[in-house]
């Protein structure tokens, strides 16, 4: 498996949603079996980091040194990313996921 979240990039995503929550909410660690490339047959583990608001649940996963993947998921069937396959910056990964989430919430609240 790659490398674990630092205590430093925790503390990055902690603090994104203290300020997009207003309030603690801690996110998990996890262990997640995703394709590095599309084309991929196998699954690799990589270390993620979970937490839900509501039916909507979020991880970002760690695919190695710098290098991130994000989505959210309300259903199985109901997976997004934002659009972007990796992030070199945890924090633009984090704040751009919450930021699609929220649009998409606003959309969807539209209809």
């Amino acid at each position: 498996m790659s490398e674990e979240f630092t205590s430093d990039e925790v503390d990055i995503v902690e603090s994104t949603l203290l300020e997009r929550y207003g309030k603690a909410m801690p996110p998990q660690l996890a262990d997640v079996e995703l394709r590095l490339h599309p084309d991929d047959r196998e699954l690799a583990e990589r270390p993620a980091l979970y937490w839900e608001d509501g039916d909507c649940h979020f991880i970002i996963c760690k695919l190695g040194n710098n290098r991130f993947r994000s989505q959210f998921f309300y259903r199985g069937h109901q997976q997004y990313g934002t659009g972007r396959d990796e992030y070199d910056d945890l924090y633009h990964c984090a704040v751009t996921l919450l930021q699609v989430q929220a649009d998409h919430q606003a959309q969807q609240a539209g209809n």
